[in-house]
């Protein structure tokens, strides 16, 4: 009886095991109270979408690391990475000119003057804004403009 006990108890912890290991690989999508997202990205919701309401945070992990997708309630998402720095943001309509750099702003608005910015992004090597046309524009970190991008 005693060595069925043992290989129960060594297969129930081989199953844990492989099932622990199982999840990690997975990318899980789990909604989230408004109090896990850090100060950071809460500064930032308050401070460019004044008086908007979150309807909805997912918290995204991917392994180890995880962001966080915050929906609000005029249909705008913005992604934060783990330490609530912004990495895209994106609406149907026009974004305030307040989330979007200083120097790709003057650019689209001096090269297109009757487009509007519907998305921005931001990655370890560039930035790229949408416009209502559905152009897309490459810009460097600095916010130099590179290219359209198709």
């Amino acid at each position: 009886m005693k060595s069925f006990k043992r290989g129960f108890v060594a297969l129930s912890m081989a199953l844990a095991f492989t099932l622990t290991l199982s999840s990690c690989d997975k990318d899980d999508d789990v909604v989230v109270p408004e109090t896990e997202l850090s100060a950071g990205a809460k500064a930032y919701v308050n401070t460019h979408f004044s008086g908007v309401a979150i309807s909805q945070i997912i918290k995204d992990k991917e392994g180890l690391s995880h962001e966080y997708e915050v929906i609000l309630a005029n249909g705008v998402k913005l992604e934060f990475n783990a330490n609530g720095e912004v990495e895209s943001i994106k609406s149907l309509k026009q974004l305030p000119d307040s989330v979007i750099p200083a120097k790709i702003l003057t650019y689209v608005k001096a090269n297109y003057p009757a487009e509007q910015i519907t998305e921005w992004e931001s990655d370890v090597n560039d930035q790229e804004v949408q416009l209502t046309s559905g152009m897309e524009l490459k810009f460097s970190k600095a916010g130099d403009f590179l290219r359209i991008d198709i």
